[in-house]
């Protein structure tokens, strides 16, 4: 789930001032509730995976063509988590570089990652947890000049601040609808809701910890203005052995973004595996191919937000999906006793 939001969380909420510090708890609310239908749905099919569910309460037509808009939302949803950090890289560790052989690079270990299926996903997202979660430590360092007093008033914010904030972060907690993709893979299936909640406040315990630091550290024209204000977090480190906190927070940050990449990408291959009822491992390598086009595509700056945004913000209806697939399964399975 930790992805580029957690760099950019405090900006994204900056129409809610300095109350945003506790709206990582109202996401994981959210998330928590959301997850519900996701794992009643997968539970009524406990070896099939959400490709296989579309053709069981869909038709087989029409499910793979809801599968095929997924391969082709999750390939520009790829392309703009990819387009994003490696611009990130070129501004503050390699401003005169081109990124040719980073982007291929790049692929290449995700795909190299995502080949060997999920349970090498998993391993690798254990690994990348411990060598990322230290982190949160830095942030010692900025609370020593921040002023608590910055985390009061509460609620001092109207309805359209709340939706606005809502709207534009919560796509950090995206992510987590991924388990509907994985279920058949896990052995204690009936553990799947305690554990994946769990995952999901560890998840907001990182986000509460970073928006309370930057309510503390900033002043509100900064959390408005500075779209990613944990990197001057970072800044604030001083050693007399190291000139540049931040460049190293953000070289090893590539981990976190491997993970999601790589479960994404093992994500499309059994999506584009579902539509052709062929398995091939040669699918990885294409759906690479196109999320390099597209990094690759000489857009306008306006043009690849207004592109990358609106998909991010589509995933919002994804997480909803599945509350429509179990009254569909309620449905059938009410008309099946119907017919018995």
């Amino acid at each position: 789930m930790i992805g580029l939001g957690l760099l950019s969380i405090p900006n994204r909420l900056s129409s809610v001032g300095y109350s945003q510090w506790w709206f990582p708890i109202l996401m994981g609310i959210l998330a928590t509730l959301t997850l519900i239908p996701m794992v009643r749905i997968s539970s009524k099919y406990k070896d099939d995976n959400l490709f296989k569910i579309h053709e069981i309460l869909l038709g087989k037509y029409l499910g793979k063509m809801i599968n095929g808009l997924i391969v082709i939302f999750g390939i520009f949803f790829m392309a703009g988590v990819v387009e994003r950090y490696l611009e990130l890289v070129q501004i503050v560790v390699l401003p005169h570089r081109t990124l040719t052989a980073h982007i291929i690079l790049f692929m290449l270990i995700s795909i190299g990652i995502a080949k060997r299926g999920i349970k090498s996903i998993a391993r690798f997202c254990i690994m990348t947890f411990f060598i990322t979660s230290p982190m949160i430590f830095i942030l010692g360092w900025a609370i020593s000049e921040s002023e608590i007093t910055h985390l009061l008033p509460l609620f001092n914010f109207n309805s359209a601040d709340l939706l606005k904030a809502l709207k534009e972060a919560y796509m950090s907690m995206v992510g987590y609808e991924l388990i509907m993709f994985y279920f058949p893979y896990i052995i204690h299936q009936q553990k799947v809701f305690k554990q994946a909640t769990l995952g999901i406040w560890m998840n907001v315990f990182f986000y509460t910890a970073v928006s309370v630091v930057s309510v503390m550290h900033f002043s509100e024209w900064q959390l408005e203005k500075l779209v990613y204000p944990v990197l001057n977090l970072f800044k604030a480190v001083e050693f007399s052995f190291i000139e540049r906190i931040d460049t190293i927070g953000l070289t090893l940050y590539i981990f976190l973004i491997f993970s999601t990449v790589s479960a994404y990408l093992w994500v499309l291959k059994e999506g584009v595996e579902s539509i052709r009822s062929k398995k091939n491992p040669v699918y990885l390598y294409v759906i690479a191919a196109f999320i390099s086009f597209i990094v690759y595509l000489p857009l306008s700056k306006t043009v690849q937000n207004y592109l990358y945004d609106n998909i991010f913000y589509f995933s919002y209806t994804f997480i909803l999906w599945p509350i429509l697939l179990c009254f569909l399964e309620l449905i059938k399975s009410r008309k099946k006793k119907g017919t018995q």
